[in-house]
């Protein structure tokens, strides 16, 4: 008895959800067929574009780039390289002679040029630490006198110097770059001295001498 009550209903049940699936699909448009369930395999597809998608179409400007009608930047490549950081210490000499050089192209006999650079550097030397003021009473006229350094002789170093010639051909101009010690203990580099010069002939001696400091 309890199989014979309950087959109608189930009967019954099996027509209404026959019949609700033939109005589901009757109600959708000509030619288009329910969605089909994607494989299992796309699930574990890869996150990475394929290949075909990561390049970009021909003529199409993708982000991070300008399109071709952009115009170009009018600023020149920078050709020398620029001057090292303060403090860098000696490692950084070569850079700052290299600059100099850049800048003032060599414009005197090589001669001249040595003797010019010697004198500059002993003048600088004698100007900073007072080591050698003697050497140049012209310059120094108060060298016979006691006069406190401005700087230490330990940690006085030239970087770069180069000699040119200032505006004719009996004048010259020592360009300097040096790094020192004052009195209250700063050191700082990449300070820039210049020392003039007047070439003289003296019993047919021809002499660079310096300028007083004016």
């Amino acid at each position: 008895m309890t199989t014979a009550a309950r087959s109608p209903r189930l009967l019954m049940l099996s027509t209404l959800v026959l019949a609700v699936a033939g109005i589901a699909l009757l109600g959708l448009p000509h030619g288009q067929q329910p969605p089909a369930p994607e494989p299992a395999t796309r699930l574990h597809a890869p996150a990475e574009p394929s290949s075909a998608a990561a390049v970009p179409s021909a003529g199409t400007p993708t982000a991070g780039t300008t399109a071709s009608t952009a115009p170009t930047s009018s600023t020149p490549p920078t050709v020398e390289s620029a001057l090292p950081p303060h403090g860098e210490g000696a490692a950084g000499d070569h850079a700052v002679q290299h600059n100099l050089e850049a800048a003032w192209p060599a414009d005197l006999p090589a001669a001249d040029e040595r003797e010019l650079l010697a004198a500059g550097r002993a003048l600088l030397r004698a100007d900073a630490t007072g080591v050698g003021r003697a050497q140049w009473p012209t310059v120094f006229p108060a060298s016979g006198q006691a006069v406190a350094p401005a700087f230490a002789t330990a940690d006085f170093r030239v970087q770069a110097a180069i000699a040119r010639r200032d505006g004719r051909p009996d004048k010259a101009v020592v360009h300097l770059v040096w790094a020192g010690q004052d009195r209250g203990g700063t050191f700082t580099d990449l300070r820039i001295s210049d020392w003039h010069f007047t070439r003289t002939l003296t019993k047919g001696t021809t002499t660079w001498t310096p300028q007083p400091r004016t």
